[in-house]
């Protein structure tokens, strides 16, 4: 009882309002959300002869084109910009094994390379054996410890191979004693 019965004119003039509260609310949403997302949004502007980080993604088409590792980098390069094209696209010069990949990408897809002397990598003279392994020699022992292994106890050393980098590795004792004897003549 006590409900209003809304026929012809009155549900049309109710219903027309309702929507234009809608819009008018989705419209005042659109705009604070434009207005926060402006504010954050910063112009990507290259120019050619620049170096730029390439972002691996499935939509560049770079993630394809590499092996999937779960461990692979977000970004690859620094690739120089051969041409603009337009406000938003760059050509960049890619290496030969990025042949196959369509050379020109949207500035979202580009990461600003600040240039860094300690980037520079010194080629070194590489020997490679006859077995297609190659030795790299380590600059340090720095710890050992005994670790049980199948309910055995296992001696490692901490091997430091670049101070530069940190990269250090736990190695067997045993694999030190013969690849590295002059260590262990005490």
């Amino acid at each position: 009882m006590g409900e209003v019965v809304l026929v012809g004119p009155e549900l049309l003039e109710q219903t027309t309002k309702k929507v234009k509260m809608v819009r008018d609310r989705m419209q005042a949403s659109q705009s604070r959300q434009k207005a926060y997302a402006d504010r954050r949004r910063r112009l990507l502007e290259f120019t050619a002869e620049d170096h730029v980080f390439l972002r691996v993604t499935r939509t560049t088409g770079v993630g394809r084109s590499l092996r999937s590792r779960k461990l692979s980098p977000k970004f690859l390069g620094p690739y120089q910009i051969s041409r603009r094209i337009g406000h938003v696209a760059n050509e960049i010069a890619l290496p030969p094994q990025l042949a196959n990949l369509y050379p020109v990408f949207h500035v979202s897809q580009l990461r600003k390379y600040v240039f860094d002397p300690s980037h520079v990598l010194e080629a070194e003279d590489v020997q490679i054996r006859e077995d297609l392994t190659v030795e790299v020699p380590f600059v340090a022992l720095e710890d050992n410890r005994v670790e049980e292994r199948r309910e055995k106890p296992v001696s490692l050393f901490k091997v430091i191979w670049d101070r530069r980098t940190c990269d250090s590795t736990w190695e067997l004792e045993e694999d030190m004693r013969e690849s590295h004897p002059h260590l262990f003549s005490w």
